[in-house]
């Protein structure tokens, strides 16, 4: 609190404007390409590979092989070179849709599979009960004071014996229904009358019909019980679905099986017959008639029943729209669609459906049994539709299945990697038009933020023969220059080129706005195999590590930054001429030195005319600092046009500038806003100006040592 100023006397105070406003969070690089699954045509924010790789996929298999995209190269590279995030845009080749939920019934008037049964006698120590499914067997074993614990993690629970055959039951069921309410998809529920044992199947339906409950494993233990087989389970006049949901990726990939009424054909371990990786499958556990709620769980489409992969897991929904848990509200509805302005012919994406998708992997697509205020008033009974028909009978049935009917897939006979050559008219199963809309997508610089920007496996040469892929490039290179805020890594040559090809290439291009790098490299794919891929597909890497490592302005070349972990070697060994025939003509040579490993060995951007904007260091320079004073100029909108508030902005500018300075990326700076530029008629026309001269740090790109040599006698000063 100020102090008040009242009597006279001398008060000294402290303002500390030395607070240097921090940095805002690089928003990485942006990649467009294909990829193995993933919704198409929608920006995606990944945040490291395994992310990348729950969404978007690494490899496939068609006709017996297995197959990798360039795109997963690039960000591998990327991620393990310090990048933080990455946004991925899927781009395919024809229309690709979703999957839909298979068999997630519920059913309208239907009843539980029930059984009962006598004990003759009270339990002796050691006996044992057996509740036997079609896949799995559960065990009781009664025993005398004390009870052992229950063996967590196996399916043995243990009961007092009782000292009568109504003790023993009493117990049992108490020891079931402890099992019921703690074991995902327990089979039944237990009741007691006396030294009768009724058994419920866990929900309606006739999925619990035939579950057995006997004395022992053997016939050669004397029973002290009659045997109970469930039965009398029915499914009603008609099944319903009570809810559908659908994958928010889209492709072939999502598909297991190929009608809603198949939940896809599993094994007898519970596992998918043609369960992959990219498959998903749903099950619906914990059904509560009594509260109106269950849980969902996503997995992932290789697991099996004794060892699920969980990917997501969403507990006490409830088709309840006025409840919380409401099943929309928790896993969400939305999907995108790309829409084209007629006007502007710019493309962007508008959402459908009221809430938010909180889920990775589904959304809700229809809730078509919906149980508005499921409980009454006491807070017990279970309300009714108008037909007296109880919201109880509209929850999901206790199940697991797969998704079908998704259509899209890579084109028959793609090529990869070098093999792209031999087929200009297919570049991993896709031509350039492909690539249209994202590109323009991703020319909404407020929805969509990144510095760098790469298509992998997209080569400039060849022009129309390419598949349009020269004028996707000159798209890529626009839409860099007319953002102002990232810089595009652009591949010139297929392999095997002339160093007077791609020299002939880089002359057709002309911006400072975009980098080369040549030759070919050679990795090792997710396939195994070792296939070479074009320098710039794994250049973001670099530039990732440059930014981690010490600032956007140090150059991303050489010994120290400019590694290239993960090579096996470049398509060519340089040498020093001709790295220089290639630095002439602005392109960025990948150089090979014996013992110190593969690196980049330039910097140059694509601009013709020599300037300090001909080095990629000062073009990543003036990207970082016109992204930070640019959003800083921001919050000045609609605000007054006084000294106060150009005082505000110069005193969060000149702060970060300075830093700038000190982390050696600027000689010298000045920010000018004030009356010499801001006159009188500038201000009636509601404009603040301000300028900002710098003097970027120049980086040493030639040594030169002069050694001279002196008589024997001379001194040295």
């Amino acid at each position: 609190m100020a102090e008040s100023i009242i009597s006279p006397g001398v008060y000294t105070r402290e303002n500390d404007i030395s607070f240097i406003q921090p940095a805002p969070i690089a928003a990485g690089a942006a990649f467009i390409g294909p990829t193995v699954k993933g919704p198409d045509n929608q920006p995606l924010i990944v945040t490291s590979y395994n992310d990348y790789v729950r969404k978007f996929g690494e490899t496939f298999t068609s006709a017996s092989s297995t197959y990798e995209f360039q795109t997963s190269v690039a960000i591998k590279s990327y991620f393990s070179q310090g990048g933080q995030t990455a946004l991925v845009t899927r781009v395919v080749s024809g229309s690709y849709t979703t999957a839909a939920n298979t068999n997630i019934t519920g059913t309208t008037g239907v009843n539980r599979a029930t059984g009962s049964g006598t004990f003759t006698a009270a339990a002796v120590d050691g006996q044992r009960y057996d509740i036997v499914t079609g896949t799995r067997t559960y065990s009781f074993i009664a025993s005398g004071n004390p009870v052992p614990a229950d063996i967590t993690g196996s399916d043995i629970w243990f009961f007092s014996t009782g000292s009568t055959a109504t003790l023993t039951a009493t117990n049992l069921v108490l020891e079931i229904n402890t099992a019921y309410q703690n074991v995902t998809n327990f089979p039944v529920s237990a009741s007691s009358a006396g030294a009768v044992l009724a058994l419920s199947g866990s929900a309606v339906g006739t999925a619990y019909n035939g579950i057995t409950f006997l004395t022992g494993s053997t016939a050669a233990e004397t029973p002290n019980f009659t045997l109970i087989t469930l039965g009398g389970g029915t499914d009603g006049a008609s099944a319903t679905f009570p809810f559908t949901i659908a994958t928010l990726g889209e492709g072939i990939q999502y598909n297991n099986s190929t009608a809603a009424s198949d939940s896809g054909a599993q094994n007898s371990d519970g596992s998918l017959v043609s369960g992959s990786a990219d498959n998903l499958r749903w099950e619906v556990a914990n059904v509560n008639t009594a509260l109106g709620s269950f849980s969902l769980l996503v997995r992932q489409g290789d697991d099996n029943t004794n060892n699920k992969t969980i990917l997501e897991t969403f507990n006490n929904l409830s088709l309840d729209p006025n409840s919380d848990n409401y099943l929309e509200k928790v896993i969400g509805n939305q999907y995108m669609t790309v829409g084209t302005d007629a006007s502007s012919g710019v493309s962007y994406n508008y959402l459908n459906g009221t809430y938010p998708n909180r889920s990775n992997f589904i959304r809700v697509s229809a809730v078509n049994l919906s149980t508005p205020n499921y409980l009454a008033n006491d807070g017990v009974t279970v309300n009714t539709n108008s037909a007296g028909v109880s919201f109880s009978t509209y929850l999901p049935r206790v199940a697991s299945g797969s998704f079908h009917g998704a259509l899209g897939a890579v084109k028959s006979g793609a090529k990869f990697f070098a093999d792209i050559q031999s087929d200009s008219t297919n570049i991993q199963g896709l031509v350039g038009a492909n690539y249209t809309t994202a590109i323009s997508l991703l020319s909404n610089k407020d929805d969509y933020q990144f510095n760098i920007i790469s298509t992998p496996g997209l080569i400039y040469q060849n022009g129309a023969s390419y598949a349009g892929a020269k004028s996707v490039l000159d798209s890529i290179v626009s839409l860099a220059e007319s953002r102002g805020d990232c810089i595009a890594v652009v591949d010139l040559v297929e392999p095997t080129s002339l160093i007077s090809d791609v020299t002939t290439q880089a002359i057709s291009l002309n911006s400072s706005y975009a980098a080369t790098y040549w030759p070919h490299v050679q990795i090792q794919s997710a396939t195994g195999r070792n296939e070479y891929i074009p320098a710039g597909t794994i250049i973001p890497g670099v530039y990732a590590f440059t930014d981690a490592a010490s600032a956007p302005w140090f150059a991303p070349a050489g010994l120290v930054r400019g590694g290239l972990p993960g090579v096996i070697q470049s398509e060519r060994k340089l040498t020093k001429g001709e790295r220089d025939t290639l630095y002439a003509a602005k392109v960025n040579p990948i150089a090979t030195f014996p013992g110190t490993g593969i690196s980049v060995f330039g910097q140059k951007t694509l601009q013709t005319k020599a300037s300090a904007l001909d080095r990629v260091n000062v073009r990543r320079l003036l990207i970082a600092l016109k992204k930070f004073i640019g959003d800083q100029a921001r919050n000045l909108v609609f605000e007054q046009n006084t000294i106060t508030t150009r005082n505000k902005f110069l005193a969060t500018v000149n702060p970060y500038l300075e830093s700038v300075v000190q982390r050696q990326g600027l000689y010298a700076y000045r920010v000018v806003m004030d009356d010499s530029n801001n006159t009188p008629d500038s201000i009636d026309r509601n404009q603040l100006v301000g300028q900002i001269f710098i003097q970027p740090t120049k980086t040493i790109e030639f040594v030169v040592l002069d050694f001279t040599i002196e008589p024997t006698g001379a001194t040295f000063g």
